[in-house]
């Protein structure tokens, strides 16, 4: 099965690297679009640190090769990063997309929570394409502060492929596509409860409020992933 030709990270780095490096995640909907979407499977198998983000990456996992993994969240890779800046207490974050209401918010909890980063954001356009003046503003911003950690926030796979398509123009030692983390963090969207998150129903409740905007991915992508895995499975 093609999940296990990307190379999944299990364990998240306790340092930051010399050189830069690009964190994404990997869960059923992302696999099953990339699979319909080159550009984004290649960014997903260039990724340096791919991250099992989904109860059916760990699933199939164990299912198809007997591995146990445990999940990491676009929220753990998150707040990794933070954690290992505040222990050596500098660093710069840079936060790319989501809207400015939003943005403020998570300006203001990174000041209570972590004083001792220096923090810069920046809204982009909310478009399908940018246009080149738009991407050079982008990375021109980004390369003025050289952050520590850069995180971008503007859904999948758009934020994974620009990345995957402007990381030789950036200057920071991570990039990280974390999507909805930015609104989890500014609590503009809360997250499910941790009793969800243990159970593997993190999907559930959020399904339940946003039906229009997560029925693809969980009424399509899950359903073609699960018989992706059977099929694999039957096919050892």
């Amino acid at each position: 099965m093609k999940l296990f030709q990307y190379n999944l990270t299990l364990h998240l780095p306790q340092d930051l690297p010399d050189q830069l490096s690009v964190a994404n995640t990997l869960n059923p909907h992302s696999y099953c679009v990339a699979q319909e979407d080159p550009v984004f499977s290649e960014a997903l198998s260039a990724s340096d640190y791919l991250i099992p983000d989904g109860v059916g990456v760990v699933w199939a996992s164990q299912f198809l090769k007997n591995q146990r993994i445990r999940r990491i969240s676009g929220f753990d890779l998150h707040l990794h990063f933070l954690n290992l800046l505040k222990a050596k207490g500098v660093g710069k974050v840079f936060y790319l997309g989501a809207s400015e209401n939003t943005l403020s918010l998570i300006r203001d909890r990174l000041e209570e929570e972590f004083p001792m980063l220096k923090v810069r954001t920046y809204s982009p356009p909310y478009k399908t394409n940018f246009s080149e003046e738009e991407n050079q503003e982008m990375i021109l911003r980004i390369n003025q502060f050289q952050p520590d950690v850069l995180f971008v926030g503007m859904t999948a796979p758009k934020q994974e492929k620009w990345v995957y398509q402007h990381k030789t123009q950036l200057k920071a030692k991570v990039v990280c596509s974390i999507g909805a983390v930015f609104d989890f963090y500014a609590g503009t969207v809360k997250r499910p409860s941790q009793f969800w998150i243990d159970m593997g129903l993190e999907w559930l409740p959020r399904f339940i409020k946003e039906p229009r905007r997560l029925w693809r991915r969980n009424l399509i992508s899950t359903p073609q992933f699960i018989f992706e895995v059977i099929r694999a499975k039957m096919g050892q």
